[in-house]
């Protein structure tokens, strides 16, 4: 459940406009997804965050579908169901297959499960990896 209602695509404030416009333009979609229409309640912050996505997410060393993969299994990693399904959605949207997806989730649950192995075990870094 929301916290506060979120702020309509049609919205006049400029700022907020503006950045909807270019979230609109950068993506090809036609309506704002609600996690941006939340953030427009404080719209540098808005600003600042889409100007980051922005930056970050595009094709560098990583290639867009990598990096969209990356921030599902982070997602997942934190319980983000908002931020699973939007961000595998883009994943799908760039090339990502299912038979990739499923891979990435079976490589975060092997992740999780041996870091808590490790942590519970309190294993010593080898001197090889140091």
């Amino acid at each position: 459940m929301n916290i506060f209602k979120p702020i309509k695509d049609n919205t006049k404030n400029g700022k907020v406009k503006k950045i909807f416009d270019d979230i609109k333009k950068t993506r090809k979609i036609k309506k704002i997804p609600n996690f941006w229409k939340s953030l427009a309640h404080n719209p540098e912050n808005l600003e600042r965050t889409w100007n980051s996505l922005k930056q970050i997410m595009k094709k560098g060393a990583l290639d867009p579908v990598t990096k969209e993969l990356i921030y599902v299994a982070v997602s997942i990693t934190n319980s983000c169901e908002y931020c699973i399904k939007s961000h595998t959605f883009a994943a799908k949207k760039k090339g990502a297959s299912d038979q990739m997806i499923k891979e990435m989730i079976d490589v975060v649950g092997i992740a999780n499960q041996n870091n808590k192995l490790v942590e519970a075990y309190q294993v010593e870094v080898d001197k090889i990896y140091k």
